[in-house]
């Protein structure tokens, strides 16, 4: 909590960890669904603790070794699960880090009364909150849907802006508030991953080229696969309630180079949160005759795989001769997120649905390949 200080005597210590145990049981609720876990430490374990727990699965068998290695004091009240949370807290080294202003109410049970044009208006007078309201689902992103003692809460980039904002926010009444420093919106769970090096309920970010022609499956949902520079294959789904991701997946190309970050459940499927479009194919949309180079004349068609003859001088073409057409992309390069109300705890800061990537090379004038600028990543 505090950037400098002096450590408790071990007297204060025994007195204190009861009494905080004691605090967190008395505002858990006893049932089924709550199982609460503290721990405690001298000092905050190292980073690499808090990283494992947000990209890959942390076995609580491996958690409490850890914290019994580092000298910790672990307390837990049913299944033990919250063990791993509650260490990786501790260990969490603020590399990258947000503020939200939580606003309560009292009694718990107060309606939950909030304006949504005044949190619209405070997000437009205040640039650095973000996810306070979707445009796309018209949902107000403030406000839990639960029976908890929170009113609202405001995001922010800048902590000293949260209470002027909070004072433009018309709501039922506020008992208490409190600013917090979290890692929302930070990507502290995406990392550089191989296709091959994802493992069961594993994250990361891959880079690699559309491998086929994008599927449209029931309810929205899009699915294709890509290959990235191994060879490993990577099958991916974009969610129909992500909104932007399943349009932005189903205009891929065989051989558009992109990066996609998300995460895998049980099976081998990639569940997508972000894509990147780094570099695009070429859309082809049929062909047109070639020109004669020696008046400029367009030719005409002599029937089919019959070529091409020049109506002016009579010059003739064979059919390989043939312009392509090529049709501009539905998407251009950048970085594609979902709609504001889809995007999970950690997804990276965005501002809107999509982020200019840096700037492509165009080999051609219009339409042709695009290629990432070298040394480059997504």
């Amino acid at each position: 909590m505090f950037a400098r200080g002096w450590g408790p005597t071990s007297a204060e210590t025994e007195r204190f960890l009861p009494a905080a145990w004691a605090a967190v049981l008395s505002a858990s609720e006893d049932g089924p669904r709550s199982d609460p876990a503290m721990v405690a430490f001298d000092r905050s374990p190292a980073g690499e603790v808090y990283d494992a727990a947000v990209r890959s699965v942390v076995r609580v068998a491996d958690a409490r070794r850890r914290i019994r290695a580092l000298g910790g004091r672990a307390f837990v009240r049913g299944a033990p699960r919250g063990l791993v949370g509650a260490l990786a807290a501790t260990a969490w080294p603020a590399r990258r880090a947000t503020w939200e202003l939580i606003a309560y109410r009292d009694p718990p049970d107060r309606p939950r009364e909030i304006d949504a044009a005044s949190v619209r208006a405070a997000e437009r007078r205040f640039p650095s909150l973000f996810q306070c309201w979707d445009p796309a689902t018209r949902r107000l992103l403030v406000a839990p849907h639960t029976p908890c003692p929170i009113l609202y809460g405001l995001r922010g980039t800048r902590a000293e802006a949260l209470p002027r904002a909070m004072a433009r926010v018309r709501s039922s009444p506020v008992a208490r508030w409190v600013i917090f420093r979290t890692n929302q919106a930070t990507g502290d769970h995406l990392v550089e991953r191989a296709a091959g090096a994802i493992g069961p309920y594993e994250g990361g970010r891959v880079r690699g080229r559309v491998a086929g022609v994008p599927e449209r499956r029931p309810g929205g949902h899009v699915a294709f696969s890509l290959t990235d520079p191994s060879g490993d294959r990577l099958d991916c789904l974009a969610f129909e309630p992500t909104k932007t991701l399943p349009r932005v997946a189903a205009s891929l190309r065989p051989g558009d180079i992109v990066a996609v970050w998300g995460g895998r459940g049980r099976d081998a499927t990639f569940r997508l949160e972000g894509i990147d479009l780094i570099a695009l194919a070429d859309r082809a949309e049929g062909q047109r005759p070639p020109r004669c180079p020696a008046c400029g004349r367009a030719a005409s068609s002599l029937g089919r795989a019959r070529g091409y003859r020049c109506p002016e001088c009579h010059r003739r073409f064979p059919p390989e001769a043939a312009r392509p057409v090529v049709a501009p992309p539905e998407y251009l390069p950048g970085r594609y997120h979902p709609t504001p109300s889809a995007r999970r705890h950690l997804h990276p800061l965005a501002r809107s649905s999509v982020e200019p990537l840096p700037p492509v090379r165009r080999t051609r004038k219009y339409g042709g390949r695009l290629e990432a600028p070298s040394g480059s990543s997504p």
